[in-house]
């Protein structure tokens, strides 16, 4: 078997049995790809060794690719052979001994509470796009703590409460409840409206089933959604470039700083794992450090 075919199959069962998503198959397929680049695609997979993945390894470091990059490589490129090992393809996995780089830790960036509310008011400042649309769509990323594609994915019949709340499908398919405050369900009352206007004119029959639509009436992408916020964020608007996870940090950021539990927080988030929802406690340490130095009289 060579490499393209082991790599063919295994992002189809990707795909089809573990069902993971669009975006995460593509990620593991632009890595493979890479590695097929590095060897070459025709190479027969049980005569791939150690070294020359080793090799792989060194050439993405002379590129000067990102530490956070050469993982993801390396957990693409362990999780193929591991694949082809399970089923008997190779006798020996070479990617074993393959080691991650370190990765220097990070604050998550995040927005103090005028940036958000710069930013959520700028579509009924400039109405670039679609005024109701865009308000909804930002305050309810921000109330929510919803990752970018967890809020395009949101349909209309997710809602329950009188929309106070619903349900979000996010990694691995897992579903959380997720929580939106006032501000957030009349913005969204508003857009409902235009929403339904819209369609009625473009006699658009069935209705999308996604909460989110573009101008045209289908759904709106996660691509559609970086667009919509870099317009606002852009020389446009604030000027102050602001990406969609952004919301989720100072989600993430304000609840921790305003005395929710952290195990709370995590739930809110749906992360599996409670380290990567400490990485905000270490924003408020920061924040707090910057007010008493600002504010102390011998600071």
């Amino acid at each position: 078997m060579t490499l393209r075919e082991l790599t063919d199959e295994f992002l189809l069962y990707l795909s089809a049995v573990r069902g993971l998503s669009e975006n995460t198959v593509k990620s593991y397929g632009n890595d493979l790809a890479q590695l097929q680049e590095f060897l070459t695609a025709e190479l027969e997979v049980k005569t791939i060794t150690r070294e020359n993945l080793m090799l792989c390894i060194g050439r993405l470091s002379a590129e000067n690719k990102s530490a956070a990059t050469v993982n993801r490589f390396i957990a693409a490129v362990r999780t193929l052979f591991a694949y082809a090992k399970k089923l008997n393809y190779i006798e020996k996995n070479p990617s074993l001994e393959m080691k991650t780089v370190k990765i220097p830790k990070r604050i998550p960036n995040f927005m103090t509470l005028a940036e958000v509310g710069e930013i959520c008011d700028e579509p009924v400042k400039e109405e670039l796009l679609w005024k109701s649309r865009d308000h909804a769509l930002f305050l309810m990323l921000y109330s929510s703590g919803c990752r970018a594609s967890e809020i395009v994915n949101l349909k209309l019949c997710d809602f329950m409460d009188n929309g106070r709340s619903a349900i979000v499908t996010g990694k691995g398919n897992k579903q959380r409840k997720v929580f939106f405050e006032e501000e957030a369900r009349c913005a969204l009352a508003e857009y409902l409206k235009d929403r339904k206007k819209l369609l009625i004119e473009n006699k658009i029959e069935p209705q999308p089933a996604e909460l989110f639509i573009n101008l045209k009436g289908g759904p709106l992408t996660t691509g559609g959604l970086r667009y919509i916020l870099n317009r606002y964020s852009g020389v446009e608007g604030t000027n102050r470039h602001v990406n969609p996870h952004a919301f989720r940090h100072t989600f993430a950021t304000n609840m921790l700083a305003n005395g929710a539990d952290v195990r709370i927080v995590q739930e809110m988030l749906g992360h599996s794992s409670i380290s990567t929802t400490q990485r905000y406690t270490h924003i408020t340490t920061e924040k707090l450090i910057d007010i008493y130095n600002k504010a102390h009289p011998h600071s």
